[in-house]
């Protein structure tokens, strides 16, 4: 079969010959019928600090996916051949230890499809029956294939009540873009986001914002005068920027909440005392998915219509043409980028 893989620490990416693996006890062959490029898989294609200190070579790419089932290994008796999937990315390890119920998303004993063991760039891919969520047969592949991140902006919307609340999403990244509808869908009275790229704040009025500001014009200012000066009551943090986070808690209202999703590529200061203990704020980290709880949340948002993801959609590649994908993914110009195996 063909495979994207990371062969070696000092070469790039490549389209490789493997053989098919062979499902082994508890796991299940799935031939991929879409997948899209993550912005983890961007880093591991910058082949950036982290990517060097996470990822050991060779390793096959790719972890949102959707496919059909056409193995069952030993110990697999639930599952009919042809039924449609994708999975949750990361692996609950079978020896894990201090795991808490109903959090085992946050184990340390984890491993990540497309990072730690090979994932769905690729004709086929093993998974872990445990991992796979079964998905509708009317599902389109390249939607089903979204269902990894979309439940990044799930857990993060619905971290907290947004019923009737102003909601702030800082970082109009493709997660940042799906919360814009989920906290519509969740009942919010209002949606604002910032960010630096026009086209990305452009996406998010199509998606339900009803404002889209531009990070450099001094957004705060626009944001309390939205709020008649009290502020917005949820912050969704979704850049991993300095200066987003420090803008985002200074639109934030006394006695706040916010849920941070965006990762800093290095530390940051904060203003502790004025942003959070003065301030009175709740302030959640949120890492993943809850399994399976959030899956059901989006399994509900996209049968009836609630979520419409297909307009996230802008490109779609062979993945033979790989690197056109990953163009478009640095271009900051694309929205979801679907590899078809």
């Amino acid at each position: 079969m063909r495979a994207l893989a990371k062969t070696a620490p000092e070469v790039g990416l490549s389209l490789v010959e493997r053989p098919v693996p062979r499902p082994g006890p508890g796991e299940v062959l799935v031939r991929v019928t879409a997948s899209s490029i993550c912005g983890t898989d961007v880093h591991i294609y910058n082949w950036d600090e982290w990517s060097q200190g996470r990822i050991k070579p060779p390793v096959v790419l790719g972890h949102e996916f959707a496919g059909e089932v056409v193995a069952l290994g030993d110990g697999v008796g639930d599952l009919a051949l042809g039924t449609p999937v994708s999975a949750e990315c990361h692996v609950l390890l079978p020896d894990a230890r201090n795991v808490v119920h109903g959090q085992e998303h946050l184990a340390k004993d984890m491993v990540v499809i497309g990072i730690d063991r090979d994932g769905a760039f690729a004709e086929y891919v093993c998974v872990p029956r445990p991992s796979l969520w079964i998905n509708p047969p009317d599902l389109a592949p390249e939607i089903a294939s979204l269902q990894d991140p979309f439940g990044n902006a799930v857990h993060t919307v619905h971290a907290q009540n947004v019923v009737g609340k102003r909601v702030l999403i800082t970082g109009a990244g493709l997660i940042g873009l799906m919360a814009v509808p989920v906290a519509r869908a969740a009942g919010a009275a209002a949606v604002y986001v910032t960010d630096l790229n026009p086209g990305r704040l452009e996406m998010a009025l199509k998606m339900g914002a009803d404002l889209a500001l531009d990070a450099r014009e001094d957004p705060v200012a626009r944001l309390m005068a939205a709020t008649d000066g009290a502020g917005v009551d949820v912050l969704l943090e979704m850049s991993g920027a300095a200066p987003a986070i420090d803008q985002g808690f200074k639109a934030l209202r006394p006695g706040g909440e916010a849920a941070i999703l965006g990762l800093p590529s290095r530390p940051i200061q904060v203003d502790w005392a004025a942003h959070i203990v003065t301030k009175g704020a709740t302030v959640r980290g949120i890492y993943g998915r809850k399994i399976w709880d959030t899956w059901h949340i989006m399994r509900a948002l996209l049968a009836t219509g609630a979520v419409d993801l297909a307009p996230l959609i802008t490109h779609r590649f062979a993945l033979s043409e790989f690197q056109a994908g990953f163009d478009a993914m640095l271009s900051g110009e694309s929205g979801k980028v679907i590899l078809i195996p």
